[in-house]
């Protein structure tokens, strides 16, 4: 049609522009983003200080192998939003390009499920997959990580996101997954069952949240 050549030449320009311009974008995103979650996550830590703290064991804790799989799980889930994030920061970044290295952290807690349903335990799987603090983790966790998300769409924003709600849901993922690293400190249900549900609850919300966010604080 009449003006549909023009406008895709328009199109295919810009993103020329923006991916020759990669090099110089691509750092300060980078850094903005380091330095933004250095500043806040500060405020998550004095938050999660205020309002829970660590648990009275953890000393005792620490040589449950179970305790240790939340701390892998979420840090891994972190290292891999943080890849995920600043690769869609880039002009013309394809999401399959790293979202399969969301299945880290998959693989890992799956790992632990297993390891879990095979130990002998007093209680039963769906105690286990309950809790006692299943209420605290899905209210804690996204409150924790509401100043990081904010400072990770920040990051982010210094970028070229051509898909904002995915990058913006890449910053929940992010932002999320620390926020659950430094819950997990209080949290005295260790079962990897009840990380998958209630962790994963509270993380895919700031997800979604970031997502609605990105849509709007992304946009190129």
């Amino acid at each position: 049609r009449p003006g549909c050549e023009g406008s895709e030449m328009d199109t295919d320009h810009l993103i020329r522009t923006l991916t020759s311009d990669h090099p110089t974008r691509e750092r300060p995103a980078g850094m903005t983003l380091a330095v933004a979650l250095a500043v806040a996550a500060p405020i998550s830590l004095a938050m999660f200080l205020a309002m829970l703290g660590v648990r009275p064991d953890v000393r005792s804790a620490m040589r449950d192998p179970f305790f240790d799989i939340k701390f892998v799980v979420t840090l891994s889930l972190v290292a891999v939003s943080l890849v995920v994030a600043l690769r869609l920061a880039r002009p013309g970044a394809r999401l399959n390009e790293a979202a399969w290295l969301l299945m880290v952290p998959v693989a890992l807690l799956t790992l632990g499920i297993l390891g879990d349903l095979m130990m002998p335990h007093q209680s039963t799987w769906t105690a286990r997959l309950v809790g006692k603090n299943m209420m605290t983790c899905v209210v804690a966790i996204p409150l924790l990580a509401l100043p990081l998300l904010a400072a990770a769409l920040y990051g982010l924003r210094q970028g070229a996101a051509m898909r904002p709600a995915a990058a913006g849901a890449s910053a929940g993922l992010l932002s999320g997954g620390l926020a659950a690293t430094i819950y997990a400190a209080h949290c005295t249900d260790d079962s990897p069952l009840f990380v998958a549900t209630w962790y994963s609850l509270a993380i895919g919300a700031v997800a979604g949240l970031g997502a609605l966010a990105g849509q709007r604080i992304l946009r190129v």
